[in-house]
């Protein structure tokens, strides 16, 4: 099953994406902390990290769009193509492309988020020009059959039913943003509405994927044990033909201004209530950007970073009001996003004792600023993590391929650590006064209802009672 996207640990970035045609001769960037790029002469961008440890590549393509490019009408569009890019072009017929990795040892898969699409492989090293042939065949070449998309189409219909329809929390997010955004795309689902799914056809496919689809909209990140020049050469030699396509220029989706606390309750059959608030905040754009949004980044570890956060001990362990809390921020993303805080409250506690203890500790930050212990804890969870992430050519892969895609550039990676190092007790105490204030705030209650199973027992204990 074809995967999508909505919260993603990773991250999601982007500025405002001001996409060209580039037409000439390849452009060689210098190396720097051993990645070397370079871009085709039809606007393609090349990204390769060179890492020998085994002889292992990871290849990704990653293109410019996903569930916030999307129209009222047509959400979906972006996750049900990413579906049909395995269904076939001239040269590899309806499910093999699969079948071609996997018969080479690889593993293969697709993912589509708000702000973009990518398709991956994971594969011995000397299968990457297959990896790279295949994605090239089906970038430009893709068939989108009718008959294969009308079977698709029912794959995701029913893929919405199982995820997000028939799970309550997940449904609590959906309609969480849903009210949470007026205008800004975020509060479309990335799956897409049912109505829109159900409406949907073979044509809204071909013209999505002739817009988006082209090599001036996609960015190669390759990761592993291989030679950047000789990853180059075969980047020209596949994707290089290809022909660029006038590509769309986003216009801004800033928010509009919100004018108090927004609330919502989803009554539907659960075993356990939930609880979603969420704060508007910023996300990293630029250089202004960078001292609210990372002060943000260390407050989501203060609160939620493992055993020591405050939610955790104060909230699950200590008052043991919720059976569980967490944080949710995403730094890197095209629009601005969520601060959110999530809770099951613990057997016997309401959603508005919940959330009283959840903005209790928001208040306890500004009453007073974090301790140096704690921001020392969390500053060295994000060294420890840094240095992990070297060992997962996948990982390293994802995050080129998220900040170049957004649009911040790669090169921000680089940054990351020092730019959390550098943030102050003051300074979360800052942002905490400035975004999470209750004009900013959505709430979502799921307020369970009783489930088949305890209806039918309670009708039949009712039978019994005379």
């Amino acid at each position: 099953m074809r995967i999508y996207i909505s919260l993603i640990a990773l991250t999601t970035i982007v500025i405002g994406l001001a996409l060209f045609v580039f037409v000439g001769q390849e452009v060689t960037e210098p190396t720097q902390e051993g990645v070397q790029t370079t871009t085709l002469g039809n606007g393609m961008k090349v990204i390769v990290k060179e890492n020998s440890r085994a002889p292992v590549v990871v290849t990704q393509v990653w293109y410019k769009v996903g569930g916030s490019y999307e129209h009222e009408g047509l959400t979906g569009v972006s996750h049900v193509l990413e579906h049909m890019m395995f269904k076939g072009t001239d040269e590899i017929p309806a499910g093999e492309f699969s079948e071609i990795i996997a018969a080479k040892g690889g593993r293969e898969n697709a993912f589509t988020s708000k702000d973009y699409t990518a398709y991956f492989q994971r594969i011995s090293t000397d299968h990457l020009e297959l990896c790279l042939s295949l994605e090239a065949d089906r970038m430009r070449n893709l068939l989108l059959n009718e008959d294969e998309f009308v079977k698709e189409i029912e794959v995701v219909k029913e893929e919405r039913r199982l995820r997000t329809d028939d799970d309550p929390t997940a449904l609590t997010y959906e309609r969480f943003n849903a009210v949470a955004f007026t205008n800004n795309p975020y509060r479309q689902p990335i799956i897409g509405w049912m109505e829109d799914l159900e409406n949907m056809d073979v044509e809204d496919m071909r013209n999505w994927y002739r817009t988006w689809y082209a090599p001036n909209n996609a960015t190669l990140v390759v990761v592993g044990d291989v030679k950047a020049k000789d990853v180059f050469a075969l980047a020209k030699k596949h994707f290089g033909p290809l022909k660029p396509s006038d590509i769309p220029q986003l216009k801004p989706r800033r928010e509009v201004q919100q004018y108090g606390t927004q609330r919502v309750q989803i009554k539907v059959p659960a075993k356990v209530p939930f609880l979603v608030m969420g704060f508007k905040v910023p996300v990293l754009k630029t250089a202004e950007d960078a001292a609210d949004t990372y002060a943000l980044e260390l407050l989501a570890g203060l609160l939620d970073g493992g055993n020591s956060s405050r939610f955790s001990k104060n909230l699950v362990r200590g008052s043991q009001v919720a059976a569980s809390a967490g944080v949710s921020y995403s730094l890197y993303s095209l629009h601005d996003n969520l601060f959110t805080l999530s809770a099951i409250p613990a057997d016997g506690v309401s959603s508005e004792e919940m959330e009283q203890a959840l903005l209790a500790e928001i208040t306890a930050l500004l009453e007073q600023a974090p301790t140096e212990q704690e921001m020392s804890r969390v500053k060295a969870q994000v060294v420890a993590s840094s240095v992990y992430e070297q060992d997962s050519n996948f990982y390293q892969a994802m995050k080129i391929g998220i900040l170049e895609t957004v649009g911040l550039g790669w090169r921000t990676a680089d940054d990351y650590v020092e730019r959390i190092n550098a943030v102050t007790a003051e300074q979360v105490q800052q942002v905490v006064k400035k975004y999470l204030i209750k004009e900013y705030l959505t709430v979502a209650e799921l307020v369970p209802q009783p489930t088949e199973t305890s209806m039918s027992v309670s009708a039949e204990g009712m039978s019994h009672a005379h």
